[in-house]
């Protein structure tokens, strides 16, 4: 029985749609359309209401008054549809097909400017960045007044358009994202629907820009290169997750790949860029850390970026805004819907009480990080051509050899395996591991964040604190709080697997010793 479910299913998988980039292209652009023409309907149960129109600026929509039995079964839709096309383009990239990038990365921005065009949708999060902006402008710190101290006692344009569930909730954002949150507030002034629009523009804009540089990072090979726009500026995933929502991971992110791109020459401007990019979210440390190991064998260069890095960080916390780099530490208590981590806090709970549920849940997420990076280490491969070389051509140079395509494969093994291990993990958070995958040649940890960031999206059609009727509770929770959970279980254990088949290799310290042995200073 076993054997012919899986002889079925590699004849299914060796169909000829199965690798047609036509089909996936036109998937692609569907899932789209559906979100764009869902946000485009008007406020809904998924579609935010940004108030009053203050200008001719988007986000345009109309007034279509969606039921939820439409809009949000139709999300669920395009996502799905949106996956299938990425991993039916994905199947035909790894067989050869290239297309033709440039045009690839056009469709990728047409689709992405669309999505930023309308409302944003599932999560009111860009609300809260206009709060926070807000604040800034009317002469309050958001690292200490929450928008509700402020709208409970006095009517604010901006503050009565934020919603649950974090409005009594102080910023955790660093100095450099409260300053774009400022400008946007600034040049929207007493309009939500302003402010949303340049928050939004915040987002696409670095978004596009992370897209650009992977593309010319790959050099002149049409397959790496399409592989590189399809993990960035054409995934459905971060179009959805990233820009539908407006979030600000794009900005974030965008620090540190520009940092990527100068690791190579010039390390002192590579940790400017780095410690710009902490300066937004402390997430970013770990891009920093791949670029430590980057220059491990160098002890010049590493200087050079520690000391680039150490300008912009002192600068922003110790300087500018001290009570931030305090107040970003509020995240790393939370626990989301949807991770591992619910299933695991309701097991303990009766057991052990809250507070130590708690407590073993969130350490043990650190834990699971280690161990799982020191798997990923083991088994994603070493591939010997790098960014901006074409595999295969005889001029490909060892991994230890290259900082670039040292610290992207370090950083792909470190952040995934924090998205994985996190008690904490939204479907936005993935992009800050899609960008230096595409620059890697192609592993199953591709279709592991596939996997992954499918069922987030689907949980967080209804991610927002919103009266949702109880049928559409039940059918959502069983996504959020059953299947979603369940996946994220299991595709840790199927990264222990892969590790285990590739020979379940233990860390030994003459190992880890060598690694940081041999200093030299590169030509």
């Amino acid at each position: 029985m076993l054997q012919a479910g899986l002889a079925l299913y590699r004849r299914w998988l060796d169909a000829a749609w199965t690798k047609n980039p036509r089909l996936g292209l036109g998937l692609i652009i569907a899932s789209a359309a559906l979100s764009i023409l869902v946000g485009f309907a008007g406020p809904s149960a998924v579609a935010l209401s940004v108030g009053q129109h203050g200008s001719f600026l988007p986000p345009w929509y109309v007034d279509a008054n969606l039921n939820e039995w439409i809009a949000v079964p139709a999300l669920w839709l395009g996502i799905c549809a949106g996956v299938a096309g990425l991993w039916i383009c994905w199947r035909a990239n790894n067989e050869g097909w290239h297309g033709q990038p440039w045009r690839l990365y056009a469709l990728g921005a047409a689709l992405s400017v669309g999505t930023c065009l309308v409302l944003p949708m599932t999560s009111a999060d860009v609300l809260m960045y206009a709060a926070y902006g807000r604040l800034q402008v009317v002469g309050q710190d958001p690292y200490e007044i929450t928008p509700a101290m402020i709208f409970r006692q006095a009517y604010d344009p901006v503050l009565v358009d934020t919603e649950r569930p974090w409005q009594d909730t102080p910023s955790v954002y660093g100095p450099v994202a409260s300053a774009s949150q400022w400008l946007a507030a600034t040049l929207g002034g007493e309009s939500m629907h302003d402010i949303v629009f340049w928050l939004q523009m915040f987002a696409l804009v670095p978004f596009l820009v992370i897209g650009l540089i992977a593309l010319l990072l790959v050099g002149k090979d049409q397959v790496a290169q399409t592989r590189a726009v399809l993990f960035t500026v054409l995934n459905p995933l971060l179009i959805w997750a990233v820009l539908a929502g407006a979030h600000n991971e794009a900005f974030t992110l965008v620090f540190a790949v520009v940092a990527l791109a100068l690791l190579r020459k010039h390390p002192f401007w590579a940790g400017i860029g780095i410690g710009l990019a902490g300066t937004v979210k402390v997430s970013l440390v770990f891009y920093g850390l791949a670029m430590l190991w980057a220059y491990r064998r160098d002890w010049r260069k590493l200087a050079w970026l520690c000391l680039g890095a150490a300008i912009p960080l002192a600068a922003a916390y110790l300087l500018w805004e001290p009570q931030a780099l305090l107040a970003a530490q509020r995240n790393t208590g939370y626990i989301s819907g949807g991770s591992w981590a619910p299933p695991v806090m309701a097991l303990l709970t009766p057991l052990l009480g809250e507070p130590n549920a708690h407590w073993i849940v969130t350490h043990s997420g650190w834990v699971a990080l280690v161990v799982v990076a020191w798997m990923l280490s083991r088994v994603l491969p070493n591939p010997r051509g790098h960014p901006g070389l074409v595999p295969g051509s005889g001029n490909g140079v060892r991994l230890g050899d290259d900082p670039l395509l040292t610290a992207c494969r370090t950083a792909a093994i470190l952040t995934a395996a924090w998205l994985l291990t996190s008690p904490y993990t939204l479907s936005w958070y993935d992009l800050i591991t899609w960008v230096p995958l595409g620059l890697l040649a192609t592993s199953q940890l591709d279709s592991v964040l596939m996997w992954r960031g499918t069922w987030l999206s689907l949980a967080y059609v209804t991610g927002r604190s919103y009266a949702f009727s109880d049928s559409m509770l039940a059918a959502s929770g069983v996504i959020r709080d059953w299947l979603c959970p369940a996946v994220q279980i299991f595709v840790v254990v199927g990264i222990v697997v892969w590790w285990w088949r590739e020979g379940h290799e233990l860390p030994r310290f003459r190992r880890l010793r060598r690694g940081w042995k041999a200093v030299r200073t590169q030509p």
